[in-house]
């Protein structure tokens, strides 16, 4: 019986965004952007990636690493607001990694 597999692309699509989140850091950082606790702009969702930086005392070359990981999986979207670089999850990206998920267990 041969096992229905998805392509190639979408196979490493869900394997960079699993990637993404086996780190404790970025984990985190998509629970602060679901219920961010503050926020230096006044944007109605996501945080201003110096807010990221004071929530999770990390320097900021550390959380611009954990940021380019998740922007790069397609978990998380980047907006650059004047100076300030301003991140708020993809929840189309997570709802679909979550099916993918429960489609392949």
């Amino acid at each position: 019986m041969a096992i229905a597999t998805k392509s190639d692309a979408q196979t490493l699509k869900v394997s960079a965004q699993f990637k993404a989140l086996a780190d404790p850091n970025r984990l985190r950082i998509l629970a602060m952007l679901k219920h961010p606790v503050c926020c230096a702009l006044d944007l109605d969702k996501g945080m201003c990636a110096c807010d990221i930086e004071s929530q999770l005392k990390l320097s900021q070359p550390t959380i611009s690493h954990h940021m380019r990981i998740l922007r790069e999986s397609g978990l998380v979207d980047a907006e650059k607001v004047g100076p300030w670089m301003w991140y708020r999850r993809n929840e189309k990206a997570l709802r679909e990694l979550a099916h993918a998920l429960e489609r392949q267990l």
